[in-house]
């Protein structure tokens, strides 16, 4: 599994924001649920549409961008 399976990105949606593949639902509104408290089931429950793929593939996404900005900064801060 891939986050690119799930996860897409089109400047016609929510300004090009990432959002689940086949919804208008963004990676940030999903992270401000979880930021608010809510759990993996409530999130389930009340959005239908996401499935635990999507969550895994929300967590896979982020975990990529976290990599490459870390090295980014370490190429940055080593030169």
């Amino acid at each position: 599994m891939t986050w690119t399976d799930y996860i897409v990105s089109d400047k016609n949606v929510l300004l090009g924001k990432p959002i689940i593949k086949g919804t208008r639902i963004s990676l940030e509104f999903i992270m401000q649920l979880f930021a608010s408290g809510w759990t993996e089931q409530q999130i389930m429950e009340n959005y239908p549409q996401i499935k635990k793929e999507h969550i895994k593939a929300l967590f896979l996404f982020l975990l990529d961008d976290i990599k490459d900005k870390l090295i980014l900064n370490t190429v940055t801060e080593a030169a």
